[in-house]
C-alpha cells in the first residue's frame, strides 16, 4: 500500500473533452478514467492539472500542412512531429476539462501547447525538450519530490511528463489503470519501454486505494 504524503503530487494529465469519446482526438476509453482519477485525487494533498491549449492553426495540426493527413509525420526543427486533427483549441469546449472531473482542491493548472510553432506533450517541457513550462521550479520550490501520473494519453503526454519528471530529479510513478493510450504505430509499447528504462515506476490504483 502506498500512502501519499506531503511531498507527493498527483499530476492529472489532459483530462479534457478533446481526448474522450466525442472529442476531436478521442482516446478509446478516455472517459472511463475520470471517476477513478477523482477517487485517487482525494488521497493526495497536492494535485496539479494540465490542459492542452493550442492556438488556431497550430503547427501540430494536419490541417496546417497542405496535403497531409492526421497521424502522418513531418520533420520540424525540433524533431519528428506526429500530425493531429485540430484539437483542444484555446477557448473551445473541446479544450475544456472533462465536466466529470471533480478535484476542487487542485492547486495549479499548467496550460501547454500554446506556442504556435512547437508542440507540447510534457507537463514540464515543450516538445523541443528545452522550453520549460515552469512546473519543475514550482514543484521544487514547494518541496514536492514524488510525482504520480494519471490521465491521457499514456503513450504521449503521460509518458513524456513521466520521463521529464525523472530528468528533473523527481521520483515518478504512473498509475496504469488511471490512464489510457492511443497506440499509434506501437507507441504504447515504446512508451512503457522508455519509461521503465528511465526508472519510472508502474503501479495500479489498488496500490493507493484503501
Amino acid at each position: 500500500m502506498i500512502e501519499p504524503g506531503p511531498q507527493d503530487v498527483l499530476l492529472v494529465i489532459d483530462v479534457q473533452n478533446g481526448f474522450v469519446p466525442g472529442g476531436a482526438l478521442p482516446v478509446t476509453g478516455g472517459d472511463e478514467v475520470v471517476p477513478l482519477i477523482n477517487r485517487l485525487a482525494g488521497r493526495f494533498q497536492h494535485v496539479v492539472l494540465t490542459q492542452d491549449w493550442h492556438t488556431p492553426g497550430h503547427v501540430s495540426f494536419a490541417s496546417s500542412h497542405p496535403g497531409k493527413k492526421p497521424f502522418e509525420t513531418i520533420a520540424l526543427p525540433y524533431g519528428t512531429q506526429v500530425l493531429w486533427p485540430d484539437h483542444c483549441v484555446q477557448g473551445t469546449a473541446d479544450a475544456s476539462l472533462h465536466p466529470g472531473l471533480d478535484i476542487p482542491h487542485a492547486e495549479l493548472i499548467i496550460r501547454k501547447g500554446y506556442r504556435k510553432a512547437i508542440d507540447s506533450y510534457s507537463a514540464f517541457y515543450e516538445a523541443d525538450g528545452k522550453t520549460p513550462t515552469g512546473l519543475t521550479g514550482y514543484l521544487k520550490e514547494r518541496g514536492l519530490t514524488r510525482a504520480f501520473l494519471v490521465g491521457l494519453a499514456t503513450d504521449f503526454c503521460v509518458a513524456w511528463s513521466a520521463l521529464d519528471a525523472r530528468k528533473g530529479g523527481f521520483e515518478a510513478t504512473v498509475i496504469e489503470d488511471a490512464t489510457r493510450g492511443i497506440d499509434v504505430g506501437g507507441s504504447l509499447g515504446k512508451a512503457w519501454q522508455d519509461m521503465t528504462g528511465a526508472g519510472v515506476k508502474r503501479v495500479t490504483s489498488a496500490a493507493l486505494e484503501r
